[in-house]
């Protein structure tokens, strides 16, 4: 006899598993960052949330100074959420069960397979081994290279402690500084400039790309994601760079007074930044407002799929910006790098650009509701929280408990991404049938 209320099983999906892995590792982080020995000042329970959830899911947005709040503890705690939220707990437990000897089962593949949109289940092991080890290669490399320039300005103690910290911040996009202005003391110094941005451009172009890289003897060879990764980001990259030197060029308050090379620099930096990185090297409020606009489309779009950065992502944007000029050029299929972009393809990035749109600007109105600041910061704010990119013009720590909780949703759901929240929660439905055609008056 069956009993009504026993059902099978129901199979657990790789984006719930995904969105429940970022979940329990923000409340884990929550519960260490609220211990006494975590902070020198006791913190509320919302602060240790919204700052485990703006590191878990890389942002870099903090409503308390992290050096000064934070004691070694829990910077140390600090940095852990962020590599871990940086590449995804399931594939660091996934990485346990390796080193452990055990074997990994079909469900954790899927898993890998889904995190790091691999098109088959085969070789996602070999594929998580290749990962970690450039993680932390890259992640060393770049720690040696910064003490070798902080250790003789801070000291042993202290250069080593802030290499490591803001190697790991800048490689997994986390934006999080141990200084009390971020980076600005660096404006116009090549070494740190260089090291760490180099360091989010590699980390926000995804992993698939940097293997494709890695093992592609040629770039004819390249999968047409890599492609457009690669190419898009050369280009965003100078163009960005070459408004905000322009826009920028007078601005006093913030590269005005530099040396024409500090200025190139800096703004090389500001441009590549918003990309969810989340550093700054000047005064976000100081910038003109038409910076601040560029810098809004920027922490939008944000960095490439299975990465560290997170936005409606590069690719997406590019296929829509394609398929437009296709449209417009009478074009049945768009085409890019002698190659055709599906359908579907297309349908999926109109809507992740549409439910982000959408998800930006309901929190964007409710903020509006919940807080007493000026329109254009609070814009700043949710964006760069939607992109986790953690930039701000100094609001983060203004905000009401209701405005905290509403960016914590939003650093969440930037992170796993929209659409794994609307596959959790609506089952595909495949048509039989298909309904007769009518004419749509649009523009």
């Amino acid at each position: 006899m069956r009993i009504p209320f026993i059902q099978k099983k129901r199979r657990v999906t790789p984006p719930v598993l995904i969105a429940s892995s970022f979940l329990v590792t923000i409340l884990v982080g929550t519960l260490l960052l609220k211990l006494p020995f975590a902070t020198t000042t006791p913190i509320t329970w919302i602060d240790a949330l919204f700052t485990a959830t703006s590191a878990t899911t890389v942002t870099g947005l903090s409503v308390f100074d992290i050096a000064s709040t934070l004691t070694l503890f829990g910077e140390i705690v600090l940095l852990v959420l962020i590599q871990i939220g940086g590449v995804g707990l399931m594939a660091f437990a996934v990485a346990l069960l390796l080193i452990l000897g055990r074997k990994v089962g079909m469900k954790n593949r899927i898993f890998l397979q889904e995190s790091f949109s691999q098109h088959a289940i085969g070789g996602t092991v070999k594929f998580l081994r290749s990962i970690l080890t450039f993680v932390f290669l890259t992640e060393g490399i770049a720690f040696i290279l910064l003490s070798c320039f902080w250790v003789p300005e801070f000291g042993w103690k202290h250069g080593l402690y802030y290499s490591v910290f803001h190697v790991v911040s800048a490689f997994n996009n986390a934006g999080f500084s141990l200084f009390a202005d971020n980076l600005i003391g660096f404006a116009g110094n090549l070494p740190v400039t260089l090291i760490l941005s180099s360091l989010f451009i590699i980390g926000g172009l995804g992993f698939t790309v940097v293997m494709d890289i890695v093992t592609k003897r040629s770039t004819k060879q390249w999968s047409l994601h890599t492609k457009m990764m690669i190419a898009g980001t050369l280009t965003i990259n100078l163009l960005a760079t070459f408004l905000l030197f322009v826009l920028e060029y007078h601005n006093m308050k913030t590269i005005g007074t530099m040396s024409l090379g500090d200025k190139a620099l800096t703004s090389y930096f500001q441009a590549v930044t918003p990309r969810t990185a989340g550093f700054n090297m000047v005064a976000i409020g100081d910038m003109e407002d038409s910076s601040l606009l560029l810098t809004l489309l920027l922490m939008f779009i944000g960095g490439g799929s299975a990465s560290t950065a997170s936005g409606i992502k590069l690719t997406t944007f590019i296929v829509i910006v394609v398929a437009t000029l296709a449209y417009f050029r009478g074009m049945t299929e768009p085409h890019l790098f002698k190659r055709t972009i599906k359908t579907e393809i297309i349908f999926r990035s109109l809507a992740i650009a549409v439910v982000s749109s959408m998800l930006v600007f309901t929190a964007f109105f409710l903020l509006t509701v919940t807080e007493q600041i000026p329109f254009l910061p609070l814009l700043i704010e949710t964006v760069s929280a939607f992109g986790t990119v953690g930039l701000s013009v100094g609001i983060t720590g203004d905000l009401s408990p209701a405005g905290e909780w509403i960016l914590c949703i939003v650093m969440f759901l930037g992170r796993i991404g929209p659409l794994t929240l609307f596959f959790m929660l609506i089952r595909p439905k495949k048509e039989s049938f298909k309904y007769s055609y009518d004419r749509v008056h649009t523009g």
